[in-house]
Formats: structure tokens, sequence, C-alpha cells
């Protein structure tokens, strides 16, 4: 069976010209349905993005991918593979969805259902892998349209682009689920009502709409990176598609802040193999394995750091880049340049003002200059009112007053991080912390 499905996922990636209909010998129902299920979580959304263009409309496309995947799942063992899975897919979804309008038709008497094309062709002609990224892109630069509210943009970018379910992003936003379910129901109603254009912006157009984009690309590699709850840390599948969404954007779009945002990314990513213990523990940046860390990924991301710091005034994600760059500079944790991180988070506040900057710019200051100094910065932040609902804030405190010998005070702050956090491992690395205090 793992052969199966190896060939199956061979057989994306195969961009002939053989029918879409074309199949191997019939297989085993068990080889099938985990064929299928690789190929939902590697191709559902390039499929649904498709089905989007085609269809016109977000939910008739969402009913058409499950139709879809339904039919391959009673024909596929009897029929065999098809020598294009993705193509069969989207043929087979269309077909169902435009079978769905005439049927409706027949009693809603749509003057234009015979205009509707022919679904029994889609099956039988070879199919063309060509714009497919750039329905992908289509399908992002919808999400983001400034005609939705910020929060909206988010949410549907989450759902439609990435696959989300409505649950996990409620959770990731610590909104109330029927809440966020409706925040998306109203921006598909929006998109539609105002006939939002399913394309990528002009040229023109393009910079003033790449802001609300590179912003939701990065809300979703945060939740891939560090997942904001559950039983990992990390959700590898949204880091990745965060990355290849910023590729995209890079190619399609080189400027300075599209060039920081995947730097930023790729040296983020570049540490992933060394956040975690063989038994999924978080482990610190400072007591990582550092040979663990991806080369290739820091070289190139350091590459484009260099790119985006040469516009007149670099932006926030090209900042924040730069920061990365400079600890994935360091051969050791005792080599990081504190003092250059601590001055480049003072350039990051200057042009976006954030508590959450100023947290981070007082764990260097902490690291440059001794806890008591970061310690006064942290109580400076919380006695405004600010992040005091931010697990990491008091995780940070906590962390601080521990080194400061002040155990009783970090003892309650530990206790206030794991109420608020939301994230399994987090949480066994604070009780872990707690414990050792408490011993």
């Amino acid at each position: 069976m793992i052969q199966e499905t190896h060939d199956t996922l061979l057989a994306l990636d195969s961009h002939h010209a053989a029918p879409a209909n074309a199949a191997s010998s019939p297989i085993n129902a068990d080889a099938v349905r985990e064929a299928l299920d690789a190929l939902y979580r590697l191709e559902s959304r390039h499929i649904f993005a498709t089905l989007v263009r085609l269809l016109g409309d977000f939910d008739v496309a969402e009913e058409a991918l499950h139709d879809a995947f339904r039919a391959a799942l009673e024909q596929w063992p009897s029929a065999g593979l098809p020598a294009n899975p993705r193509a069969w897919l989207v043929s087979a979804g269309r077909f169902k969805a435009i079978d769905g309008m005439r049927r409706r038709a027949r009693f809603d008497v749509l003057e234009d259902a015979d205009a509707l094309a022919d679904p029994v062709s889609e099956l039988t002609e070879p199919w063309d892998d060509e714009g497919v990224e750039d329905d992908r892109l289509r399908l992002i630069f919808t999400c983001c349209h400034p005609a939705l509210s910020p929060d909206a943009q988010v949410a549907l970018t989450l759902r439609e682009v990435c696959g989300l379910a409505t649950e996990e992003i409620a959770s990731a936003f610590l909104t109330p689920a029927p809440t966020l379910a409706q925040r998306i129901v109203r921006a598909k109603a929006k998109i539609r009502d105002a006939s939002i254009p399913y394309q990528v912006p002009t040229h023109a157009d393009l910079p003033d709409r790449l802001e609300s984009v590179l912003r939701v690309v990065y809300l979703v590699f945060n939740e891939g990176y560090s997942a904001s709850s559950g039983a990992s840390l990390t959700r590898r599948d949204l880091s990745e598609e965060a990355i290849r969404l910023g590729r995209l954007l890079v190619e399609l779009l080189p400027e300075p802040e599209a060039q920081g945002l995947l730097a930023l990314m790729l040296l983020h990513e570049s540490r992933r193999a060394a956040r975690c213990s063989p038994t999924g523990e978080l482990v610190l940046l400072d007591a990582q394995d550092r040979s663990l860390w991806n080369r290739e990924q820091i070289a190139e991301g350091s590459a484009l750091v260099e790119q985006s710091l040469k516009s007149r005034r670099p932006g926030p994600y090209a900042l924040q880049a730069a920061i990365a760059a400079v600890h994935a500079s360091a051969s050791a944790a005792t080599a990081t340049d504190w003092a250059q991180i601590a001055a480049l988070y003072g350039l990051l506040l200057q042009i976006e003002p954030s508590p959450v900057i100023e947290l981070n710019r007082a764990v260097a200051v902490a690291m440059r200059d001794g806890p008591a100094a970061g310690l006064a910065l942290v109580d400076a932040i919380l006695g405004r009112g600010d992040l005091a609902g931010y697990h990491l804030a008091h995780s940070v405190r906590a962390d601080l007053c521990r080194r400061l010998g002040k155990s009783e005070e970090a003892i309650m702050a530990y206790q206030q991080a794991l109420s608020l956090v939301r994230q399994e491992p987090e949480r066994r690395f604070l009780e872990q912390r707690l414990r050792e205090l408490t011993a």
C-alpha cells in the first residue's frame, strides 16, 4: 500500500498529456483510501483553488471538492488510479457541480442552464496543469481583498487557502467558533455580492494590495511554526504552505518587504529540526543543537535579507528578518550579538509600535544588560495592562525572576502563564520549570 501511495504522489508531478481518466489496473480499496488521504493533504487546496475559478463560488467549489474525493473512493478501486489524479479530481468535481446545477435548473427554470459547458468532455480531454499556481495566487488575493475586514481576510485565507477547520482558526485567534464561522460566511457573501474579481491584481494595483497579503501569509506561517494550541509544537504543513506562497509572491513582485517576509520565514524554519526533542518536548533557542539547523535555508534567507535591506527605509518584515539572521549567524548561543538585536528591535518599534515587539526587545535587553534591566521593561509593559492575556509575557517575566533568584515571583508568573497557555509542549515546559522551582 505504501508503494501505491508513493506512485500516486509521483503521478501528481507528471505533466504529460495523458487523458485525465487514463488509469492503472484495479487496486485494493485500502490502498485507494491511503492514497486519497495523502492526496487530500497535499493537493486539496490546489484542487479547490482551480474549482473556484471554474465554478465561480466558494461553497459550490468546496462541495465539488468533497464530491470528487467521494467519487474517487467509489471508482478507483475498480478502475485503478488515473494517470493524473489531480486532473481527474478537478474534472470529477466540476462534473458533479455542473450536474447539480442542471438538476436544480429543471426546477428553477434557469434560462442559461443549457449554456453550461459540457461536463462529460471535461473527463476525457487532456488536462493542462499550467496556471494551477496562478489559481492559488488568485485565491489568496481574493481572500485578502481590501473590501474585506482584516479579520475576515485572515479567517478566509486560513479556511480557503490553507484548509484549516473553522474550529482550528477560532482556537488560534481566541474567537468563539460560531462567531468565526459567521465571519467567514459574511466574507464569502461580500465577495459574491460585490462581484470581487477572482484574479491577481494588475501590476499597477499590486503594491497596494501586497501589504494585506503579506500579513496574512505571515500569520499562516506563525500558526505553522508555533501552533497556538494542540498537542504539537508546530504544523509543518502550514509553515511550508506559507513559504511556498511567499516564494510565489517574491517571484511575482520582488519588493523588499516580500523578500523580507520570505527571508524571515526561511530563517525561522531553518531551526525547526532543533526546536523539539525526539519526544516532542520544547527546546529553547539557547539549548538547540545548531548542527541541526538547515544551512541551505539560512543561506537563502540571509541573501534575501541583504536584498530587502537595500531599501531606503526597510520595513518591518525586513527588520525582523535581519534579527533572525543575527541569530542564524551565531555559531553558539553565547556568541549571539544581543546588542545588535536590541538595536534592531528599537528600529522596529519606531516603525511598528507594538507591545509584543516591546516584549521581544525586553528579552534582548535582558540578554545584553542583565535580567534586572529586562524585568523592568517587562513590568512596565504588564503594568500598562498590555499583554495581560499573553502567556509568553508571563513566561518571560517568570524566567527573568527565576534568574534573579526571585522564586516566589517566578512561581506566580509561571502559574499565570500556565493558566493562559494552549499548546501542550509549552504547557509541559512551563510545568517542568514550575516543578524545578517548587521542588
